[in-house]
């Protein structure tokens, strides 16, 4: 059963970056995150493109949002020590919408797979993993 409802977690980002840029975790299930972000000026590149720091905000933030709702009991929270991403695609307008996964809910470390798409075009423009190191208080 997940910890943390997606209400919670956008109340507890509206201050922070996930909330600045308009992140919104829309479903948290006891597997899986989903979250979207429309695409506006300020997430772009320079070159007109969306800015790939984008993506991996979107898919960090979703994979967050998964570990702190599968945090095991004791620990107090996490912090992502590794994360790696393919960049497939880009857009410049719509929605992003990401699917984050639960690949493994250890007591020590949770990775996560994230998959960020177009919704407009179904196009995948992100593949994405991390690692979470969950933490407890002494």
């Amino acid at each position: 059963m997940p910890k943390i409802t997606p209400e919670q977690f956008n109340e507890r980002s509206a201050g922070c970056l996930p909330g600045h840029l308009g992140i919104v975790i829309t479903a948290v299930t006891d597997r899986q995150v989903h979250a979207e972000l429309p695409v506006r000026p300020y997430a772009m590149a320079p070159n007109g493109f969306l800015h790939a720091g984008t993506l991996v905000t979107l898919a960090d933030t979703s994979c967050g949002a998964g570990c702190i709702a599968l945090l095991p009991d004791g620990a107090n929270g996490f912090t992502t020590i590794e994360l790696k991403s393919n960049h497939l695609g880009t857009a410049r307008d719509g929605t992003i919408e990401c699917v984050a996964t639960v690949a493994h809910q250890g007591k020590s470390t949770q990775v996560w797979d994230a998959v960020v798409t177009h919704r407009e075009t179904g196009r995948t423009l992100a593949l994405f993993r991390c690692t979470q190191m969950v933490l407890y208080t002494k």
